[in-house]
């Protein structure tokens, strides 16, 4: 702590303690908190207290008070924790004076039939607990906590009404449960008449009383810890521990999985899958596998899924218990395919089911279960999907004439003539949830290589699902991703086989439908056609099919446009959709010969108006990216061309309000900095030795550079009001001065002063630390800075400390006013304020 500090606490202190104060603002008081949390982290010392006894006057005169305020209690009991968490200071607060250790021991042993008012608040509550988890950090705390009857008030509080203090009396517990085991040395443990550690012992026999109590609420309560406790405390640190004290609860877990009146099986799916993940179980002998086996016969379909899921992701699972979670994620989308299928017609997913098929059939013919199950298994399929390792083979063509299955009965193309079809057909008839969490699937889908022979009949769906007035904007855009993904799909599956006419007609119907989407009145719907084209035209522009059926088509004329929509979303996404458009149509090597309207010059020309012009950032950002992207691919033409499209970007972007702008020029200026040295240098990024920097490549470096005004906007990018523009400047600055000045050998300042333009590069160093506070930053020679000389810029580059600057812009803005010292100044002004006022009402 600073003598300053020391200073300002004990007024701060004093404040804190007087009744007569109102209370201060939380998040001072959770700022000051923080503050003694740093203090105390890495010092375990007793100085902090000792030489600071305001701290524990403080504790003693708050808790001593009769009716404190909850909020400066609450605060009280959390430093009272924190300081408290080293063994000396937990020794010096027990001693020193008998009396505040006896309010101290009150406040971290209430019981039950010692409540009083402040009690009664929630915070007090929470705050106490998150005092005594400060507090565990040695085992002193631990033993005079469990001696004291401490543990009886964490139990109650785990079953408290507010979620946030039952939370944190779970957490205590799993705290307390690992941090008593780690006194302990596992190597001698057997699985019989073992002895838990004190702590634990108290928290298992709690676990067990409560698991065979009659409360429904106990027994929730403990099974919510125990999944906490295998799930965050045994690793193979505790293997051990792990499968004593699975032993202890395997039967009577069991005896819940066959009761079906016990309420809290949803808690058990959860429990199971953290005991699985210990190393414990990693094999497959042993009961444990029989009894998950046994879950996923006996839990209900909502409630083994998560199960299933959980256990399919894991390395280690014996492969016939795999088989059936896999089954029961598959079984709803097995009753799908049956239901929509005549007897016989179709082969359904599955050759047997793990659970009764009748309660999967119910739920999905009851209106209000059926939208639930399919949604919660299909985003479980889809997390299967996104593995890269999944060590079971998922029947994919099944699962796709499932998917579509359901896709059509959404939109009502399909009505079978099953009664458990048509109870099904009718629940998801214009189910949005279910389209879009089927078309996710979809999507997911189509990086499988084993759906080719349905991929006809898929794209009808996809079609008639783009063509429908009735699909809604949110599914139509899930549509449109479908799309692009299985596209891609099918591209690769033409180039292998040489479908190409199938590929070319599913590319005429796409662009039919996108020319229909692109003119709907409805601005969603128009936004997700341009960006679905702009998809395709990233995946498929080399394609020759693709590029033929879009220059056939009325797209681009359509796309260019809605450059000039109402929507400003509409207007970005038309942006990015006619810069990508223009790879294929004007920067191409072979660009096709379309008609005067959509040329080079012209596009760039719409893009720069809408750059300089348009009233809404969106689009004006899209525009500054197309441009990066244009420069990076190389389609901005020879150097002197680039160079002149640059700087008029520039010019344009440096007086724009919109920051993100401004960033996206200084991305802009990087890259071609980056690039000119390359083209300029014999090796690309290659810094010069300060022998050669008079060479012909390093002045015509700088010649570029001034030329196309960047070192103005770059010096004046330094000064600006949003901290990320400046921070980009000098990182670009840094990174040209690394190149210009490659031995970090700057240039003498007095050398500089005395050179003719010394006086303005002085002046440009004063300006500059000034940043954001800087006025009327002149990027024009003002001053007698001329930045577009090459030999002065050299030596501003040369000059000015820039790691300086960029240490400065790196702060936080808020670093001063966060300072400790700070916070105890505006602590005791808050304090003043609030007498001043007292005293003008008088």
């Amino acid at each position: 702590m600073t003598r300053e500090c020391a200073v300002l606490l004990p007024g701060v202190c004093a404040a804190l303690a007087d009744p007569r104060q109102p209370g201060l603002d939380d998040t001072c008081l959770e700022k000051l908190l923080d503050w003694f949390r740093s203090l105390t982290w890495f010092d375990g010392t007793v100085e902090l207290v000792q030489d600071n006894p305001c701290l524990t006057e403080l504790i003693s005169s708050v808790l001593a008070l009769a009716d404190p305020s909850p909020g400066i209690l609450a605060f009280t009991l959390q430093l009272a924790g924190i300081l408290a968490s080293s063994e000396s200071r937990f020794q010096h607060l027990q001693v020193s004076r008998p009396a505040r250790y006896l309010l101290l021991k009150r406040r971290f042993h209430y019981s039950i039939d010692t409540l009083d008012l402040a009690w009664e608040d929630a915070l007090v509550r929470s705050a106490w607990l998150k005092g005594v988890h400060s507090m565990l950090h040695h085992q002193p705390a631990l033993h005079f906590l469990c001696s004291t009857g401490g543990m009886d008030v964490i139990f109650t509080l785990q079953g408290d009404p507010s979620l946030f203090v039952a939370s944190a009396a779970s957490q205590l517990l799993v705290h307390m449960f690992t941090f008593s085991l780690e006194s302990e040395t596992p190597k001698a443990l057997s699985t019989k008449d073992c002895e838990w550690p004190a702590c634990a012992q108290m928290i298992v026999k709690h676990i067990e009383e409560s698991l065979q109590s009659s409360s429904a609420s106990h027994i929730e309560q403990s099974l919510k810890l125990l999944s906490s406790l295998f799930g965050s405390c045994f690793g193979s640190c505790y293997a051990s521990w792990t499968e004593v004290l699975w032993l202890d609860i395997a039967k009577q877990i069991e005896s819940f999985l066959l009761e079906e009146t016990v309420q809290a099986q949803p808690v058990l799916a959860d429990l199971l899958l953290n005991v699985a993940r210990s190393p414990v179980f990693c094999g497959t002998e042993g009961s444990f596998w029989a009894l998950v086996t046994s879950a996923l016969e006996h839990l209900t379909p909502v409630q083994a899924g998560p199960l299933a899921v959980g256990l399919l992701k894991l390395c280690k699972c014996p492969q016939d218990v795999r088989i059936q979670a896999l089954t029961v994620l598959l079984q709803p989308m097995d009753c799908i395919l049956r239901a929509a299928s005549q007897p016989l017609e179709c082969a359904g997913l599955l050759d047997e089911s793990v659970s009764d098929p009748v309660t999967v059939e119910s739920l999905l013919s009851s209106k209000t279960s059926c939208a639930g199950l399919l949604c919660q298994t299909l985003a479980h399929l889809e997390k299967l999907l996104s593995l890269k390792h999944l060590r079971v083979d998922l029947p994919c063509v099944s699962l796709l004439r499932s998917l579509m299955t359901i896709l059509q009965f959404c939109n009502g193309f399909l009505s079978p003539t099953s009664p458990l079809g048509s109870k099904i057909s009718r629940n998801l008839v214009n189910c949005f949830r279910v389209q879009k969490s089927a078309l996710d699937v979809l999507a997911a889908l189509s990086e499988k290589k084993d759906c080719d022979t349905l991929i006809g009949s898929l794209f009808d769906v996809l079609l008639a699902y783009l063509q429908s007035p009735n699909t809604c904007p949110t599914v139509l855009k899930k549509t449109f991703q479908a799309t692009s993904k299985w596209l891609v799909h099918l591209q690769e599956l033409s180039c292998s086989n040489s479908q190409w006419q199938q590929t070319e007609k599913i590319l005429e119907d796409v662009f039919v439908v996108l020319q229909k989407r692109l003119c709907s009145p409805c601005w969603e719907v128009r936004d997700s056609s341009l960006e679905f084209l702009t998809a395709m035209v990233k995946c498929l522009r080399d394609q020759k099919e693709f590029r033929q059926c879009l220059l056939s088509s009325e797209v681009l004329r359509l796309t260019e446009n809605l450059l000039e929509d109402p929507e400003s979303y509409v207007r970005a996404s038309a942006v990015t959709a006619v810069g990508h458009l223009a790879l294929v149509t004007c920067f191409a090597p072979e660009s096709p010969a379309i008609g005067n309207q959509y040329n080079k010059e012209g596009i760039v020309a719409k893009l720069q108006e809408i750059l300089s012009t348009d009233s809404e950032g969106f689009p004006r950002r899209a525009v500054i990216s197309m441009f990066t992207k244009w420069l990076r691919e190389g389609c901005t033409g020879q150097l002197e061309d680039t160079e002149q499209f640059v700087s008029r970007v520039i010019q344009t972007v440096e007086h724009d309000l919109d920051w993100e702008v401004r960033l996206g020029g200084l991305e802009l200026v990087e890259l071609f900095c980056s690039q000119t040295i390359c083209q300029l240098s014999q090796c690309p990024y290659a810094p010069v030795s300060s022998a050669v920097t008079s060479s012909t490549p390093q002045n015509e470096l700088l010649q570029v550079f001034c030329r196309a005004k960047l070192f103005g906007f770059l010096f004046g990018s330094l000064c600006d009001c949003d901290k990320p523009v400046g921070q980009r400047a000098c990182d670009v600055l840094v990174g040209l001065r690394g190149h210009f000045y490659p031995t970090s050998t700057l240039e003498n300042p007095q050398e500089i002063e005395d050179s003719p333009a010394g006086r303005g590069i002085a002046w440009l160093q004063r300006t500059l630390r000034q940043g954001s506070l800087a006025q009327n930053f002149p990027t024009d020679g003002g001053d007698g800075v001329d930045f577009q000389d090459p030999e002065s810029m050299m030596l501003a580059l040369g000059a000015i400390d820039l790691l300086e600057l960029h240490d400065e812009l790196n702060k936080s803005s808020d670093h001063v006013e966060e300072s400790p010292q700070s916070l105890l100044q505006d602590i005791l002004a808050a304090v003043r304020t609030i007498e001043d006022n007292e005293v003008d009402c008088y």
